[in-house]
């Protein structure tokens, strides 16, 4: 959405001092979730590449592949075709990004793995017996005593 409202912001024309400081606001709040999202993707389960990590490589390289091709576009404006260099480069470098925080995570010892898994389910707990009070009267023996 940010590399959209970018294109419709450089597009227009004039632009407002106000309006550039709030799109770049808002450009490094957006860059800072998608880091954050990139991270947690890539650390969601441990184990080996799957089918969702090809899929999220594939949607990062082809944002990057689309920016390049409106930049080598003929029409477009000199500041939309800067923007949209910006834009590969970036999609390229979270793509390159989240392969290497998922091989990392592949790559981690199983020990730091199982703590990570441990701290969660510690917050949890394992049993039925758990979430029961300590002394609960059954209903049934209640109703045996009092005949």
């Amino acid at each position: 959405m940010t590399g959209a409202t970018a294109m419709a912001a450089v597009g227009g024309g004039h632009h407002s001092v106000f309006a550039t400081i709030l799109l770049a606001l808002l450009a490094l709040g957006m860059a800072h979730a998608f880091t954050v999202e990139i991270q947690r993707q890539a650390h969601r389960r441990a184990g080996r590449w799957g089918r969702g990590d090809l899929i999220n490589t594939v949607l990062l390289a082809s944002w990057a592949v689309a920016s390049l091709t409106i930049a080598a576009l003929p029409y477009p404006s000199v500041q939309v075709r800067v923007l949209a260099l910006l834009l590969t480069f970036s999609y390229a470098a979270a793509a390159a990004y989240f392969v290497a925080e998922r091989h990392r995570a592949i790559a981690a010892p199983a020990h730091v793995r199982s703590s990570h898994s441990e701290s969660a389910e510690a917050n949890t707990p394992s049993s039925d017996s758990e979430l029961a009070p300590a002394h609960v009267p059954s209903p049934v023996s209640e109703a045996t005593t009092a005949s």
